[in-house]
């Protein structure tokens, strides 16, 4: 019959040097993952801080269209003005 008594001491230490082996791979395993996954993180904010001064550069004159409003209205009225000129100016050409 086998009994804990009967292991050696070399035996034991076989076992805890197995078992400790074994944890340092799973540690280096888990350690290689977590450098790929912060690799992986720091590419995507790399990007979007790229991406981000683009958006700023994209929209820096926004405040600048509050004053486009009343200026489309000056526009739009200047357009009926010289639409009414243009048809006093086509009116009874090319009729026929």
């Amino acid at each position: 019959m086998f009994t804990l008594a009967s292991i050696s001491g070399d035996t034991y230490w076989a076992i805890a040097i197995s078992i400790g082996f074994g944890a340092a791979v799973v540690v280096a395993i888990l350690l290689t993952l977590l450098l790929h996954s912060v690799a992986s993180i720091e590419r995507s904010v790399d990007g979007l801080l790229e991406t981000a001064g683009k958006v700023a550069a994209n929209t820096a004159y926004i405040p600048q269209l509050n004053a486009t409003a009343p200026v489309l209205s000056l526009i739009v009225t200047e357009a009926v003005v010289q639409d009414g000129y243009m048809n006093a100016l086509t009116d009874g050409f090319g009729g026929g």
